[in-house]
């Protein structure tokens, strides 16, 4: 049995239980401990990269890679963006909806394919050199996108399993090399520098994405914690090539990344099934203006080329209460709420209700701006008083609940109400800043 049969033969079975049974299956594959291994992750990447697990001679040496690799959605995004600043590309303006007075560009379509048909790109782009590749999947989508792709990996064990599995998916586009990447400054025996990894290879783009855990395992996200430390290499990298795309971890501060950086052209928050999953930089040698914003939520694109769209003086709602709550609310995302577009929703025509509750309201939610969050239908509105507490608890026994800008934890409000969790009801306990009060809004998914 070779490898590939003993993967699709036992891909249902728990490789921890195959691993009891070492004796009886070890001799039928030629390496038992990389096939438990592979098999582990395959599990991981059968929704998140469907395209490799639909291989099964393809091969996985560590656990924690299938964790960290990107998903086909977000390596594919990455790809689109980068493929956006090779210059072989041409750029030609292209429809999209403009929301009121905020400059934003908004479209809900793949995100990847999204991303390209707006700014009009077509064709292949030139060279990338993608410097810390991991299990591969973003080179992987690079090379689908770009005439010449160079993969660098620093650990030897993932760079041969990179050259087969690249090998295996029919990529014959892809160069790949096994070196540590350190400053030229500081290069001992088992690294090398920039210009040595790229020899004679002249990239278009540059794409890192720094290894965000310490060597103890734990996880970090500031910029001079990563390996490699991108600020010392930044002048290096940048003398190699004028364009570079970065991936850094969702926790980290995006004004503080930017100041450190200093040469930010562009920032892309991807968020995907709740969660926020990249932070996406692009760096370009010499650029000293603004960064535009990029928002994307499962799969909807959110350009915004003026940063005082995310900042505006706009005034709370009304100050009568039966004026305050309109008829629908809106929720944001977490890609809005990780690029601090707090106010955003207000250059649609929304009313925030608080100015650290972000939640806001409107007698219609547009079109444009409901990918990007919930939008909820309000059935009631209270103030949040022993009276209000009971009223509702008593009324909606089944509702989801949460707290923004009170006293209360969610888990607490909760309590208070008496109220299963689910439903369709959602609870929300907030505090409204034009009330200069504390309410209780149920609303409805719309």
């Amino acid at each position: 049995m070779n490898f590939s049969e003993f993967i699709l033969a036992h891909s249902s079975e728990d490789p921890a239980a195959l691993a009891l049974s070492r004796d009886r299956f070890a001799s039928q594959v030629p390496d038992f401990d990389l096939a438990l291994t592979t098999l582990e992750v395959r599990r991981k990447l059968r929704d998140k990269v469907p395209e490799w697990y639909a291989v099964p001679s393809l091969v996985f040496p560590f656990r924690v890679s299938g964790e960290q690799c990107s998903s086909t959605v977000t390596a594919r995004y990455k790809a689109s963006v980068a493929a956006a600043l090779a210059s072989t590309l041409t750029l030609t303006p292209q429809p999209a909806l403009l929301a009121k007075n905020a400059g934003c560009h908004v479209s809900t379509d793949a995100a990847a394919s999204t991303f390209a048909q707006k700014r009009g790109l077509s064709g292949t782009a030139g060279r990338l050199a993608d410097l810390t590749g991991g299990l591969g999947v973003d080179s992987w989508a690079f090379a689908q996108v770009f005439e010449e792709v160079l993969y660098n990996e620093m650990r030897p064990e993932l760079a041969q399993a990179a050259t087969h599995n690249f090998r295996e998916l029919g990529l014959t586009n892809i160069t790949v090399r096994n070196y540590a990447l350190a400053p030229a400054a500081s290069v001992i025996p088992s690294e090398a520098s920039v210009s040595h990894i790229l020899g004679d290879f002249r990239p278009d783009v540059l794409f890192l994405d720094p290894a965000r855990r310490a060597a103890d395992g734990r996880k970090v996200f500031r910029l001079e914690d990563c390996q490699p430390d991108v600020l010392q290499l930044l002048p290096e990298l940048l003398a190699a090539c004028p364009r570079i795309l970065l991936k850094l971890s969702p926790m980290a501060d995006i004004t503080l990344v930017c100041k450190q950086l200093g040469c930010v052209k562009e920032v892309h928050v991807v968020a995907a099934d709740g969660e926020c999953k990249e932070l996406l930089l692009v760096l370009e040698k010499d650029w000293t203006g603004p960064h535009t914003l990029t928002v994307v939520e499962d799969g909807a694109v959110l350009d915004i080329p003026d940063q005082n769209a995310c900042h505006t003086d706009a005034p709370f709602c009304h100050t009568e209460r039966s004026e305050c709550i309109s008829s629908f609310l809106f929720e944001p995302g977490k890609a809005l709420l990780k690029a601090g577009a707090f106010d955003l929703p207000c250059h649609f025509g929304l009313s925030k209700l608080g100015q650290h509750t972000h939640l806001y309201t409107g007698e219609e939610i547009p079109s444009e701006l409901q990918p990007f969050g919930k939008t909820f239908k309000i059935l009631e509105m209270m103030p949040l008083d022993k009276r209000a507490i009971k009223t509702i608890g008593l009324k909606y026994p089944q509702a989801d609940v949460t707290a923004r800008n009170i006293p209360l934890t969610s888990d607490q409000l909760r309590a208070k109400l008496g109220v299963r969790s689910g439903g369709d009801v959602h609870i929300f306990g907030l505090h409204s800043d034009a009330l200069h009060s504390n309410l209780l809004i149920v609303v409805q998914r719309a």
